[in-house]
């Protein structure tokens, strides 16, 4: 038997994650700024027409790319913080699965070194802090909630990232990347343990305390 048609929805969902699949490749293999729209449609099967369809533009489809790389990697990170014995210890695991991931050529190309350039640094900024910089606050602010006595914890996420973000585009631009993620590795687990190990050695407040 002929397998089953696809319905209008399915097939333009199966078109743009051809183009998604395409432009990942791409722009992980050569740079955004190397791969043209020529590439993109002959490597997902699709014609222009499709792509331009689903996408304004290369630029469009490569934030698509982004934000989809960014999501997965954010759910590697909460998979790797919720396995963790510890809050302290889920942090320093999701340190280094954030540098491990920042290794990987999709992720070191499209995420660190193409994003800010095609995107604009605020636009690039505005994503990164839309996920990783949400799963942070969200278990800082979850140890305020178990009892941590844990002064502004999103203030802390945001430097905390902050530092994460130099450190990834310090290893990005790195000649000797494995090097230097080793000295920001051990930079970033001291940040962690000294914010996170000292809020647990600090006593709360007690009510009505304002000293």
């Amino acid at each position: 038997m002929p397998p089953p048609r696809l319905s209008q929805a399915e097939r333009r969902e199966a078109t743009r994650a051809a183009l998604l699949a395409a432009g990942r490749e791409l722009f992980a293999e050569h740079g955004a700024a190397a791969v043209s729209a020529e590439q993109l449609v002959a490597n997902a099967g699709v014609s222009r027409g499709a792509m331009y369809h689903h996408f304004h533009d290369k630029n469009d489809l490569f934030r698509a790319v982004f934000e989809q790389l960014e999501e997965q990697l954010c759910a590697e990170l909460t998979s790797r913080i919720d396995a963790a014995p510890s809050p302290v210890e889920g942090l320093m695991q999701a340190v280094e699965g954030f540098l491990d991931a920042c290794q990987r050529p999709e992720v070191r190309q499209i995420a660190l070194i193409d994003a800010p350039k095609v995107l604009g640094w605020a636009t690039w900024r505005e994503i990164e802090t839309r996920y990783a910089l949400g799963v942070l606050t969200d278990r800082l602010r979850a140890l305020t909630d178990l009892g941590t006595h844990l002064e502004e914890p999103d203030v802390l996420a945001q430097l905390v990232f902050s530092a994460a973000i130099e450190g990834a585009q310090m290893i990005a631009t790195s000649p000797h990347p494995a090097e230097t993620r080793a000295h920001v590795e051990l930079a970033l687990r001291l940040l962690a343990a000294g914010i996170l190990g000292m809020a647990a050695d600090r006593p709360a407040p007690s009510p009505g305390d304002t000293s």
